[in-house]
């Protein structure tokens, strides 16, 4: 394969390039960093992106986006502070969430969770405004697959 992204399995291009299905138990295979994600394919202007991850995220706000979760593997559960209140959603194995553009929220999974982010391309992990960006939390808008 070229160094061009175009030429990366599960990226769209244009129709005379064929287009290769992702595993997606490969794709997470290929990787060990937590809170790493890596885009196994693109939608539109959108990132499909895959993580593992493990104890805590950090508290982040997407201004602009919502954000899509889908839990493929484990439990993940992510907090949020809405003009409500506070409260925790609990995601187990094959569950979808949204959080909603604004929305304050922190991922974080006790046992270790898979999961399926769909973002905008460009969106970073960490938001438009959030905290101290802790050590093992990556601070990236995805990483190329390398599978």
């Amino acid at each position: 394969m070229s160094n061009d992204d175009t030429s990366k399995p599960g990226k769209p291009s244009n129709p005379s390039k064929p287009v290769e299905p992702v595993d997606l138990g490969k794709a997470l295979a290929s990787f060990d960093a937590l809170w790493s994600p890596r885009i196994v394919t693109h939608v539109n202007d959108y990132d499909v992106r895959v993580t593992k991850v493990r104890g805590e995220h950090l508290w982040h706000v997407h201004d602009a986006t919502d954000e899509f979760f889908l839990v493929l593997d484990g439990e993940l559960s992510i907090s949020l502070r809405e003009p409500a209140g506070e409260r925790t959603v609990r995601l187990p194995r094959g569950s979808v969430f949204t959080v909603p553009r604004g929305t304050e929220h922190k991922p974080s999974s006790a046992t270790g969770a898979a999961i399926l982010l769909f973002e905008p391309t460009g969106t970073p992990t960490v938001g438009d405004r959030h905290d101290e960006i802790p050590a093992h939390v990556d601070a990236t808008t995805g990483h190329a697959l390398d599978c």
